[in-house]
């Protein structure tokens, strides 16, 4: 495909996300049918629809409307590419510019921030001076990370076997198991040291929050929200390959996890209806995903007050589910990868006082500034007998 075909096929994906197709699948959509587009192809297609979904705002300011052809248009003068050269019409090509295609305005405020207005007064209000770092840092592609299995090696270890594989990977310091991916990210899932369970493609940020988690072995951990069991491996390897309990609301988000705790050493028992008491529940809760925007940039275009107060409810009800089945001196730990107050601090607040059995004992925020994603977690104590 050369340039301009890329460019047109990026604008024809972007109108049916608009039209309300998910991103993943009008990508997937696409390639099935585009047999004639090759590996790069694909990944650049891809990098034009997620480099305006994350700029969706801005892109529109700039390029004078909200059509597939006006968000390429505003993302390309954005980044200063040669628009002439890519609207040359012909069989693949989009149309050339016309009078239509005039420059909008350069986007102010929140428009700047790529945030919807009322997204970005509660970001604001959430994390204050910190607020726009942390919106202008999701306009931005994520860091690959990596995190090392320490059942299996070191860091040292695993960045000499991703090198064989054309990989190049550096420490990084918001945990001690997390490799930033620097050359060579889409070779990952092929490489030696990803199929032979040395390292899992894990957020450095959601490393970070279950090194925050007081696990020791011998304690009976259940991750109850284990989703595609990335948090339950990590905790497996710090309880020395487990046993972990794993749960989540919808089975089939775990259909994975078995042979990737085969991968990585780790005993992982599925827990349909788990029976406390355990040692220590993570709630990893169903949150709005503002943390990690960059990722999965759709979400923040999508969500609704609405919705946003109906996960703020599903969440409480889970921290009650969840504080149910905890020991006496045990550990409930809540997590999000969320930025918003009424999603994470207010959510620990409310729960604390209303249930006066429980202390907080630790809350951390992390930013995409230190980063990784954006994730927040609380550890809360029973301190009172059930």
């Amino acid at each position: 495909m050369q340039p301009a075909a890329r460019v047109q096929t990026a604008i024809e994906i972007l109108d049916r996300i608009l039209a309300g197709e998910a991103a993943e699948r009008a990508l997937t959509n696409w390639a099935r049918g585009a047999r004639y587009a090759g590996s790069k192809d694909r990944a650049a297609v891809r990098d034009h629809v997620f480099d305006v979904l994350r700029c969706q705002r801005s892109c529109a300011a700039l390029g004078g409307g909200e059509s597939g052809r006006a968000l390429m248009l505003g993302h390309l003068r954005a980044t200063g590419l040669d628009i002439g050269a890519l609207f040359i019409g012909g069989s693949y090509g989009p149309a050339p510019l016309d009078e239509g295609d005039a420059p909008g305005q350069a986007p102010q405020g929140y428009e700047a921030w790529d945030m919807p207005d009322w997204l970005g007064e509660k970001l604001s209000a959430s994390l204050g001076a910190q607020a726009e770092s942390a919106a202008m840092a999701l306009r931005h592609r994520a860091d690959v990370f990596l995190r090392v299995n320490t059942l299996a090696g070191d860091l040292g270890a695993a960045i000499a076997a991703l090198s064989e594989d054309g990989i190049t990977a550096e420490p990084h310091p918001l945990s001690p198991t997390a490799l930033r991916v620097t050359e060579g990210a889409r070779a990952v899932a092929r490489s030696r040291a990803y199929t032979q369970g040395l390292v899992e493609l894990q957020d450095a940020a959601s490393q970070a929050v279950v090194d925050l988690l007081p696990l020791q072995p011998g304690l009976r951990v259940l991750d109850f929200c284990a989703g595609g069991g990335g948090k339950t491996l990590a905790m497996g390897a710090r309880l020395n390959g487990g046993p972990v309990e794993a749960h989540d609301a919808d089975p089939g988000r775990m259909a994975d996890l078995p042979a990737r705790a085969a991968r990585a050493g780790v005993q992982v028992i599925a827990a349909n209806a788990p029976q406390g008491p355990y040692d220590l529940v993570l709630a990893d809760a169903p949150c709005s995903g503002s943390g990690a925007w960059r990722r999965s940039p759709e979400g923040k275009w999508r969500l609704t007050p609405q919705a946003l107060d109906e996960l703020v409810q599903i969440q409480a009800g889970i921290l009650a589910q969840c504080a149910a089945l905890v020991a006496p001196d045990g550990v409930l730990a809540y997590a999000t990868c969320s930025m918003l107050d009424e999603e994470n601090e207010a959510q620990v607040r409310d729960f604390v006082q209303a249930n006066p059995a429980w202390q907080i004992e630790l809350t951390r925020q992390f930013l995409p500034d230190d980063g990784g994603d954006g994730f927040f977690v609380a550890c809360l104590r029973r301190t009172i007998a059930k």
